[in-house]
This record gives structure tokens, C-alpha cells and sequence, in this order.
């Protein structure tokens, strides 16, 4: 019987699934470390690692049973709670890290600023370690099945870059065959494989559906369009939002430092460790008050240290109601549809590390993606010719859901999924309604195995999406030098957003020249605004574009050509069956092809 896997490769926490031919897909348990002489299985895997001090385990960490060598790191549940006792030496959001186009993401880097650890580890290496785990424990315990060929999820937000390195991670790790698949659609497929031929009851043609992505250290949207074809329902994604590192480790930090306000009024101080530990401490805490029959209060306990043979510890009750109000009216307040996010600050210094969301109020972002969702559909005439677009955009500035699938841990809690149903009845003065059947915690798993199984036998409802940006590549116009004015940049589209798998794209109609036997460089832009630009569209500059990495090519001469000549070739682009783009130049007269390499910084 063929067996379909998925991996959901998360920022805080990852999880794999696995699919037959009959039967819905079930979620796979990971062998991990699980205390110092502990070792069991747990259906999520922290994405964590911890690489402890020099005689810190005098008899060497705890070792797996496919470990055949001793190493000197640690990996999961039990890394991450010993590094909550040792921040500097914890690695945690590495994904986060592997779209940061401000550093060089094959750098080992991380820890982050730690001033302890001597090896430091890559992104990418990161990502390498927790598929090689997961690939491990799955063989472990099932010997005679393989990973080899299976569906790997990213957020949706992920830049061409991000993408291309967690698919090098991957064949790093040993699996050659990986498809990419982004979260909110595993999300999706995860509903309709649960829901069975009942979907179509909950929804109908001319539905709108927000995937609402809520994760530990990510927030995504997306919105998805129930369409019409010959007499079936069909489905086909319409807009995508930016990555917002925005998410459940918020609110853990939010609970930590208002308790260590309170205690800070009662002269109690907590120092650097202490802190580290009341995170960890209100992770706990946040996860039992958030439960649908939860108790009014739960006691956080934070140890001291000290030279006694007993240390102490200092208590603190935190309440039900307090971490409501904490949370809800941080992270999703009330707000109108015209409250958008504070812009992110542009000083003149900006600090080296992940770039945040400067707003922690998720419905002010949500309110920003309806409104760019908008603008995109308007610029596509096949987006707008959907059913009920056009009456969508006339009616309202943003582009309202009718229902809504929830992903992420923290919708687990009924508190968060009631408030943004508020929030979006009351923007629509209508119901909008929630798609029952959801699973948060392993719908992203779940969902990429069941694509794997459709990809390969070609039976399942697939969503129409493709890329979900349209790319740019930025150039100089040919205008007269004027002294002190740089020439104007513009941009030519080489992708539109929507491309499919196995599909390319060229540049009607456009030659380009450039210069043999040397390296040269190209600015790169995306959004998620215009899909209805298409190949050669031209921009007059790249004001509402957003950069994101450098393209590099370098072109020995063609036969009959000499070093340093000027040559005229072509741009074609390609979205590869694993679901990531490409770019190329082309020498038409002899044939000759040159990859443009995707940088892994932006400066």
C-alpha cells in the first residue's frame, strides 16, 4: 500500500503525517529527548536547540536510538526547557530566521548575539537537523517507510529565497523528492480531508474564506474563492498576506513581563534567568486558563538561586480573567476596518536580529491584508471576474470573508476564534461564520500528506493557487545623466502571481543586453498587490514594491563572442514541479541558458 507523508516544519513546533491510499491521514508521534535520562514520543516536535556548556553533561547528552555518535547539542521538548534556564545558548524561530533577507542565512549565526556558545549554527543548518530528526524517528519506528518523497509546508509569506533554502535544507538532510506546500492551503486540505463530500454543506459557490494562521512566533492570512466548474464546486486562492512575526510566543512574553510588573510593585525583583524561566512558566499557564472549561486562576511558581540546600521560589496566582483581558484586548481588540498597524519606525540606526511586527494587534493587521487584498483582486480581470467580486469591491473597501478556517495553537481556545468572528461580523454588519472541523494543532501536517496523496494519485479536490506574489527585476531607465540625480529604477515583471507548477513564462517582445565574463547583478522585488500584471508589464518605479534579495549571473562568452561584449539575451522564468520559481537568461542565436542565483541577504 503507497504511504504519503507530510512535514509541518514550524516555527515553534513541528509535526508529521502520514496518508494511504484509504483513510484519512493521521498525525505520526516523533522519538525525542524528553527529560536528562528520558527519552519518548510526543505528536510535536519543539523546534529547538540547545547546545550546552562544556561538562554541562558529564556523561554526554541523552542519545537517540538511530544516534550511532555522540553529539554535543540537544534537540525538542527537553532542549527547550532546558534553554529556558539558558537563553544564550537556545535556539528558537530559526524558520523566522530563514526569511530575514538582512543576513546571510548559510552563516552560523544563531544563537543569536550569545556570547557563550564557541559553534554557532546556520538557519539553514537548523531546518537540516529537525528534518533529519523527524526523518530518523519516522524510519525508527516505522523501518520499512521513508520520507524520500514527501510534502514540506512554508507560510505562504515565505520569499523565493526562504523557499529555495528550506528545500536546500532539506535534500541536506536526505530527502531529495520534497514538494513545497504553503501552510494555509495544508490548513485547508486538512478541513476538506476531514470534512469529507460534506465540505460542500458548509460552503457555496461565491464563498469567500479567510485561513486565519496563527502560530507560535508567525501570523498568515490568506483568502480562498469557492468557484464553479462544469457544476462542481472548485477552489482557487486570491490573495496572500505578508509574514507578520506575530504569534503565540507574544502573548507568553505580554503574561511574563505584566507579572513581573506586579512583582516588581510588591519589591520583588526577578533578574535575566528568573525572567527567562516566568516565560516559560506563563507558556504553561497561558495554554491551561486559555482551555474551554478552564479554572479561575493557576499558580506560577519561579525558582531562585541561592547557596542554600533549598532554594526557594516565588509565587504568583495568575487569573483567568486577567490573562483574558491580557490577551484578547492585546493581540485582537475591537477595532474598525479603517484601524490599520503603526508603521514600522524609520530611524536611522536599525538593531541587527528578526524583524518584528512593531504592532502586536493582530486585527489591525487583518484589516491591512483585507485592504491590499482588495487592491490585488481589482488589479486582475480574471480574479475580478470570480463569483461576486465585483460586488464584494463595490460594496466594502476591504474584501470581506463569509466564513473562516482557524489554524494555529492558540485557536485552540474558543475565546480567540469567537473574538475574530466578532470582529469580522461586526466590519461585514453581518454573521460571518466559522468552518467547523478544523484541527489547529496538526491541520498543517495532516493537510500536506493529503496533498502528497493527491499530487501522486491525481484524485482529491486541489486548490488553484501558484506563486503567490508577482516578481519584479529591477532596471535603470535610459535617460540623460543629470548630476546628483541617480537614474530612475523601474520594474519589469518576470513572474505573475499565479503561476502554476511546470509552467514558464517569458518576456514578449524584450532583449536585453549585458556584459560577458563578468558577474552581474540584479535588484529583486515582489508584492502581493498586482496580480494583474503579466510578463513584461513595466513599472515606472518600485514605490509599492518590497526588495528582498540580489540576483546574481555570471555569462562566459557564447562561441563567436569575446570577453567584456555586450550580448543580447532574453529572461525566462519557471515555477519547477517542487514548487519554486526560477529565472534564466537566454542566448537565442546559440541556445545557451544562464540561472540567475537567488542571494541569501539583501544587502
Amino acid at each position: 500500500m503507497n504511504v504519503f507523508f507530510g512535514i509541518d516544519l514550524g516555527t515553534s513546533n513541528c509535526a508529521v503525517a502520514k496518508a494511504q491510499d484509504g483513510g484519512e491521514p493521521t498525525i505520526l508521534p516523533i522519538t525525542q529527548v524528553l527529560t536528562p535520562h528520558g527519552i519518548g514520543e510526543k505528536d510535536l516536535l519543539p523546534s529547538a536547540v540547545y547546545i550546552p556548556a562544556s561538562g554541562e553533561f558529564p556523561e554526554g547528552v541523552p542519545q537517540l536510538p538511530w544516534e550511532k555518535n555522540k553529539k554535543s547539542w540537544l534537540l525538542g521538548t527537553y532542549a527547550r526547557e532546558r534553554g529556558s534556564l539558558q537563553p544564550d545558548r537556545l535556539i528558537l524561530s530559526a524558520k523566522s530566521w530563514l526569511c530575514n533577507p538582512h543576513v546571510n542565512r548559510r552563516d552560523p549565526l544563531l544563537p543569536w548575539q550569545s556570547s557563550t556558545v564557541t559553534e554557532k549554527w546556520s538557519p539553514v543548518q537548523v531546518a537540516q537537523r529537525l528534518i533529519e530528526h523527524i526523518s530518523a524517528s519516522t524510519q525508527a519506528l516505522a523501518p520499512n517507510q521513508s520520507l524520500h518523497s514527501c510534502v514540506l509546508t512554508v507560510p505562504a509569506s515565505f520569499d523565493e529565497t526562504a523557499r529555495n533554502l528550506t528545500l536546500e535544507a532539506a535534500r541536506l538532510a536526505g530527502l531529495e523528492n520534497v514538494v513545497l506546500l504553503e501552510e494555509p492551503q495544508a490548513a485547508f486540505y486538512a478541513w476538506l480531508e476531514h470534512s469529507g463530500s460534506n465540505w460542500r454543506s458548509q460552503v457555496q459557490s461565491g464563498d469567500l474564506i479567510l485561513v486565519a494562521d496563527v502560530g507560535g512566533g508567525t501570523t498568515d492570512f490568506s483568502l480562498i474563492s469557492v468557484t464553479e466548474q462544469n457544476g462542481n464546486l472548485a477552489l482557487e486562492r486570491v490573495a496572500v498576506g505578508e509574514h507578520l512575526l506575530l504569534g503565540g510566543d507574544n502573548m507568553d512574553l505580554t503574561l511574563a513581563h505584566s507579572i513581573a510588573e506586579r512583582l516588581h510593585q510588591q519589591k520583588t525583583e526577578l533578574d535575566p534567568w528568573q525572567i527567562s524561566a516566568l516565560v516559560q512558566a506563563s507558556r504553561n499557564a497561558k495554554e491551561i486558563l486559555l482551555q474551554e472549561n478552564a479554572p479561575d486562576e493557576t499558580k506560577i511558581s519561579i525558582p531562585t538561586r541561592s547557596s542554600r540546600l533549598i532554594a526557594s521560589t516565588i509565587t504568583y496566582k495568575l487569573t483567568k480573567e486577567e490573562t483574558h483581558s491580557l490577551l484578547l484586548d492585546g493581540f485582537f481588540p475591537l477595532t474598525k476596518p479603517t484601524d490599520l498597524p503603526l508603521p514600522r519606525r524609520t530611524s536611522g540606526l536599525r538593531e541587527a536580529g528578526l524583524p518584528y511586527a512593531p504592532d502586536p494587534a493582530i486585527s489591525k493587521h487583518l484589516a491591512r491584508f483585507l485592504h491590499r487584498a482588495a487592491a490585488n483582486v481589482a488589479s486582475s480581470p480574471q480574479l475580478r471576474s470570480l463569483p461576486r467580486m465585483d460586488e464584494r469591491l463595490k460594496n466594502s473597501p476591504i474584501l470581506l470573508p463569509d466564513a473562516v478556517l482557524f489554524n494555529g495553537g492558540i485557536f485552540n481556545s474558543p475565546l480567540f476564534r469567537n473574538r475574530l468572528l466578532n470582529i469580522l461580523s461586526n466590519w461585514a454588519q453581518k454573521p460571518v461564520r466559522e468552518l467547523q472541523g478544523a484541527r489547529p494543532d496538526h491541520a498543517v501536517a495532516i493537510g500536506a500528506a493529503s496533498y502528497a496523496r493527491i499530487r501522486a494519485t491525481g484524485r482529491g479536490i486541489r486548490i488553484k493557487a501558484g506563486t503567490s506574489r508577482s516578481y519584479y527585476i529591477g532596471m535603470e531607465s535610459a535617460e540623460l545623466a543629470v548630476p546628483g540625480r541617480p537614474a530612475p529604477l523601474r520594474a519589469l515583471c518576470v513572474a505573475p502571481q499565479g503561476m502554476e507548477e511546470g509552467t514558464s513564462a517569458s518576456i514578449p517582445n524584450q532583449t536585453f543586453y549585458l556584459f560577458t565574463g563578468e558577474t552581474s547583478e540584479f535588484r529583486f522585488f515582489h508584492t502581493e498587490n498586482r496580480a494583474g500584471d503579466t510578463p513584461g508589464t513595466l513599472l515606472p518605479n518600485t514605490n509599492d514594491l518590497e526588495e528582498t534579495v540580489r540576483l546574481q549571473a555570471e555569462i562566459p562568452p557564447p562561441p563567436g563572442h569575446a570577453p567584456g561584449e555586450e550580448v543580447p539575451v532574453e529572461i525566462e522564468s519557471h515555477v519547477t514541479e517542487l514548487g519554486n520559481l526560477e529565472l534564466s537568461l537566454i542566448h537565442r542565436p546559440t541556445g545557451q541558458r544562464w540561472k540567475l542565483q537567488f542571494g541569501v541577504r539583501l544587502e
